[in-house]
């Protein structure tokens, strides 16, 4: 039974993130349909998950994923969890953490 529990744990955590692919092929596996990339400064990827009709977003990060929820903005759209805050406007986009500009100057690009 703890063999079980070893091997189930291990695979749950195998298949945590969309960024984790388990392969040594180099490639990425493929982005959610609802998926946005955009390029930033110093080479960052920024990946969001804008589900349809939902009023938050998925930020995508290679150690982690997090939900911010839609708040008020004078102008684009602005999604907030009250500590991480991601500004959006057109195809331009940035992250602030805290009061640092973590993603900056961020384009999207195609998938």
């Amino acid at each position: 039974m703890k063999r079980l529990a070893i091997v189930l744990a291990a695979t749950l955590v195998a298949g945590c993130s969309w960024f984790r692919s388990g392969t040594d092929t180099g490639s990425a596996p493929p982005l959610p349909a609802d998926a946005v990339v955009y390029q930033c400064d110093q080479g960052k990827r920024l990946v969001v998950r804008f589900p349809p009709g939902a009023k938050h977003v998925v930020v995508m990060l290679p150690d982690r994923e997090f939900r911010l929820d839609q708040t008020a903005s004078g102008s684009g759209i602005r999604y907030s969890n009250g500590r991480t805050t991601l500004h959006a406007k057109g195809e331009e986009a940035f992250l602030e953490e805290g009061a640092t500009t973590t993603f900056a100057n961020c384009k999207q690009v195609a998938k």
